[in-house]
């Protein structure tokens, strides 16, 4: 089909100049003219097809086969364009198409051209804007792009914004300007037949046109976007208000709880983007080798949970789970984190989920001491804000790094300062929290691992062909030995070890060839959990169907927490015999019905969660054992 719509337009393209433009009477030549205008039109196009195609898809033309069917018919559009601009661009040359100055446009068509110039940039903008979100974020979903737009963008990589600047922005004020010069020209196309000239392109023609080709560009780029970022679930967002987080929602501050009188300390180290398709085949992953052997062969000292039978396996991405600041909040709360509205903003002080109860509150209510550190700024989506409203956390981020002197005042690498310095840093705080006597909790975000491609320690061997594997690799390796300075430590015999990825990797080439049937999950690993806890039974470790909410009631369960119901928020202890609310409706079979209820608009969580009054969790329900 490709050779025959290739060979089709070749076709068309060489009447259209032959007899339209070159005007010939003698058949060789005219028969020349179409030979040449068919191949010089499809050769460009093929070049134009597979820029388009690596920029929009990472791909390359050939070979043509593994094209979508519908290929064929883009392609024909495309060599039929090219076709036009060099038949147009070569009866310039020739003299027989020319232009001419014409009369100066009335002043009441200054503001329909303007117009037309800002609805053409806004066409351009969500064309551009949507191909740039979709190759750089990969699926990025409605709500994190949303959430996003209404939370701070201090930190973000430069690698990122670079790519922002010369993508969609250089791209859309390029194709403005060319608009402009189209729409303000006061030039004329005239036809030379002979002896005669035609004015075949007069003002009132360029005026149509231009609106028309605005319409369609901001029509079409809206459309894209529309389609390609699911922004129909906005109306479900905004004008559903459904009863499902209200109906399941079981608050934390009624929920019984039990403590041990000997508390333990919580490590939860975030490790960023890491997930189970990193693993080979066999052990559940994706790959032809096991990028992350520290970290499996560190599993068999501790708990895993897993939506598989056998293999590793995690909690499945769910709306409002999928991006760092969602996951931090999903394990906190038992909550996806929804989009802001009605003035909420997660970028203000005392105004980020102020109706929620988290962990950090809970244990700031047992004394425990409580700091949160990584290598970026915590001003990045407001999670300054969360940890300091919700368990008044002694934030050690880049920021605080600087002020602190740790790093130089203008040390800037990868996010703020890369993972190699991040565990030296965590030894230091673990060491002085230990010695504070108080039981703590201390959280941590790996970077190194962010998209695109990661970033390269000089530490890092180089001994794979994708940049992403190596780094991977290296990263767990780190992570490995850092756990193993914990266990070496006075204070680890009472200290439970949680490491979750925080969401799947959003790093789009390293993903292009996977089946997307393939479940991709991010890996979790409990070490020295409370007494017990490691002896559950095979059946509550494997087939489990999980969301990050989750892990709420389960990790206040690995440091020996009793939970009567065992539920907390919309999450459920994954130690219990409880199911899970995937579970309750199908598991494999209903989770993403489960998950499609996260997307709907709730008063529930508007008024209780995002609102709120923010009180301070209290102990009332709280008893010891």
């Amino acid at each position: 089909m490709f050779i025959i719509m290739a060979v089709l337009a070749g076709v068309i393209v060489g009447i259209i100049d032959a007899f339209v433009f070159q005007k010939e009477k003698k058949f060789i030549k005219l028969f020349f003219v179409m030979i040449a205008d068919g191949l010089c039109s499809n050769f460009i196009a093929m070049i134009i097809a597979d820029i388009l195609l690596k920029y929009v898809n990472g791909e390359t033309l050939f070979p043509v086969s593994e094209r979508s069917a519908n290929f064929p018919y883009i392609y024909f559009a495309i060599v039929l364009f090219v076709g036009v601009v060099w038949s147009f661009i070569f009866a310039v040359i020739d003299g027989k198409l020319f232009y001419t100055k014409g009369e100066q446009s009335k002043k009441k068509y200054y503001v329909l051209k303007i117009v037309s110039v800002l609805l053409f940039a806004l066409g351009v903008a969500a064309f551009t804007g949507t191909i740039w979100g979709k190759g750089t974020f990969g699926d990025i979903s409605t709500d994190q792009m949303i959430v996003n737009l209404f939370t701070p963008k201090e930190g973000t990589s430069d690698d990122v914004m670079i790519t922002l600047w010369t993508g969609p922005v250089l791209q859309t004020f390029a194709a403005t300007v060319a608009y402009i010069l189209f729409v303000f020209s006061s030039r004329v196309l005239n036809f030379r037949k002979g002896e005669k000239e035609y004015c075949i392109f007069p003002a009132v023609a360029r005026r149509i046109v231009s609106i028309v080709l605005a319409l369609a560009v901001l029509v079409g780029g809206a459309a894209y976007g529309i389609v390609k970022f699911e922004l129909v679930k906005l109306y479900k967002m905004y004008a559903i208000d459904g009863k499902f987080i209200e109906e399941k929602f079981a608050d934390p501050r009624e929920v019984k709880m039990q403590f041990p009188k000997e508390k333990r300390n919580l490590i939860h180290i975030y490790l960023e983007s890491v997930e189970n398709s990193y693993l080979s085949v066999a052990q559940g992953g994706y790959l032809g080798e096991n990028l992350m052997k520290p970290l499996t062969e560190l599993a068999k000292e501790g708990i895993s949970f897993s939506h598989r039978d056998k293999g590793f396996g995690g909690p499945v991405a769910t709306a409002g789970c999928t991006w760092s600041v969602a996951s931090m909040v999903n394990m906190n709360t038992g909550l996806p984190m929804k989009v802001p509205v009605d003035g909420n903003s997660y970028g203000t002080p005392g105004n980020f989920l102020p109706g929620a109860v988290t962990i950090g509150d809970i244990l700031e209510a047992q004394g425990y001491e409580q700091s949160l550190m990584f290598g970026a700024t915590a001003k990045f989506g407001g999670l300054n804000f969360f940890y300091e409203s919700h368990g008044n956390f002694n934030i050690l981020d880049y920021d605080a790094a600087k002020e602190k002197g740790w790093i130089p005042e203008d040390y800037y690498e990868w996010w703020g300062y890369e993972d190699d310095k991040l565990f030296e840093f965590a030894k230091n705080e673990l060491t002085r929290l230990y010695e504070t006597g108080k039981p703590f909790n201390f959280v941590m975000e790996t970077a190194d691992t962010h998209f695109p491609d990661g970033y390269v320690s000089p530490n890092t061997p180089m001994t794979r062909e994708s940049q992403y594997a190596n780094v991977i690799a290296y990263s767990a390796s780190e992570v490995e030995k850092f756990v193993r300075w914990i266990q070496e430590q006075p204070f680890y015999e009472n200290t439970t070890i949680v490491m979750i990825g925080d969401h799947n990797s959003m790093d789009k080439k390293f993903f292009e060839d996977f089946d997307s049937e393939y479940i991709r999950t991010t890996f979790n690993l409990i070490l020295n959990p409370a007494p017990g806890l490691l002896e559950i039974p095979a059946e509550r470790r494997q087939n489990r169907w999980y969301f990050n909410g989750d892990m709420f009631p389960t990790i206040l369960a690995s440091i020996g927490v009793k939970i009567e119901g065992e539920r907390l928020g919309l999450g459920t202890n994954l130690f219990s015999d409880v199911p899970t609310l995937f579970e309750e409706n199908g598991g494999e079979e209903g989770w993403k019905e489960i998950s499609s209820m996260f997307e709907v608009g709730s008063k529930f969580y508007i008024d209780n969660i995002l609102s709120g009054d923010n009180a301070p969790f209290e102990n009332k329900n709280v008893t010891y054992y």
